[in-house]
Formats: structure tokens, C-alpha cells, sequence
């Protein structure tokens, strides 16, 4: 988990990750960026935690800390 003060971040495990891009491609806020070949959330603020960084990796690189369970 990644924590920011007040704001928990998708955590991007780089031993899993093979830099392809995806994860920037689909973010729909553009938090996240490839720096040097390897996926940054540099926008932390702009981050809405929707998920779909973490469903488009194929590495299963990307974990949102928490999971959301609607009773």
C-alpha cells in the first residue's frame, strides 16, 4: 500500500511489471505516466482508484489496496 498522507494509491509492483504501457493507456485521468520505461503515478490527486489500471495489466502488476464489496 501506498500512502500518501490522506490518499491510498494503486500499488505498481515493478518486479512484476515489463513496462508495456498499458496501465497509461487505459487510465481515464492520466495519473499515470512511463518514466524511463517504467509506469509513475505522477498525478496522485487526479487518481479516482476506478481500476482499470490494474484490470488492463497483464502482468498483474497493479493492486488497488483495498477491495470494494457492495453489500
Amino acid at each position: 500500500m501506498v500512502d500518501t498522507g490522506e490518499r491510498v494509491l494503486p500499488q505498481i509492483n515493478l518486479d512484476l511489471c515489463d513496462g508495456c504501457g498499458i496501465c497509461v493507456d487505459t487510465c481515464p485521468s492520466q495519473a499515470v505516466i512511463l518514466i524511463d520505461g517504467w509506469p509513475v503515478i505522477v498525478r496522485p490527486e487526479d487518481c479516482v482508484y476506478c481500476g482499470d489500471c490494474e484490470d488492463s495489466c497483464p502482468k498483474g502488476a497493479i493492486g488497488l489496496p483495498y477491495e470494494v464489496v457492495f453489500a
